[in-house]
């Protein structure tokens, strides 16, 4: 019976913690950029960001940004070399799909490229919101 009680008692903790994904489709669904916000456990302030690139079936990785506060917001930019920027508050990156790779910037780039939308909530949900030309 104790341990009943202990186990429902647990449960909360493990159905608190959230994983939220939302994509950019580049030429389909085996090219794209994810944006993935994950709060581990209730009680964690913030949100952990990671950035998935993809481009099957060549190569998918995984990589860390800075942990965000409450709200979430990264804004996504195509150059014309067919890179991408990502705006992160004052972080900036550029991540490549040939190869899946990403970095971080020192400074903010002079001319991040063509604004393409953003990943944030909207209607509650977090997914990547395509530009409407009013930001």
């Amino acid at each position: 019976m104790k341990r009943r009680f202990l186990c429902l008692c647990l449960l909360p903790l493990l159905a608190a913690c959230t994983k939220e994904p939302a994509g950019y489709e580049i030429e389909g669904g085996n090219h794209s950029l994810t944006v993935e916000r994950n709060k581990p456990y209730f009680w964690s302030s913030g949100w952990e960001l990671d950035l998935i690139v993809t481009r099957y079936p060549e190569c998918q990785r995984r990589y860390a940004l800075k942990k965000a506060g409450e709200k979430v917001r990264v804004d996504l930019y195509r150059t014309p070399t067919g890179a991408y920027i990502l705006n992160q508050g004052k972080r900036w990156y550029v991540a490549e799909t040939q190869t899946c790779r990403m970095q971080p910037f020192e400074e903010e780039p002079p001319e991040p490229g063509e604004f393409i939308g953003s990943f944030r909530v909207k209607n509650g949900v977090f997914t990547f919101v395509p530009e409407s030309g009013d930001r």
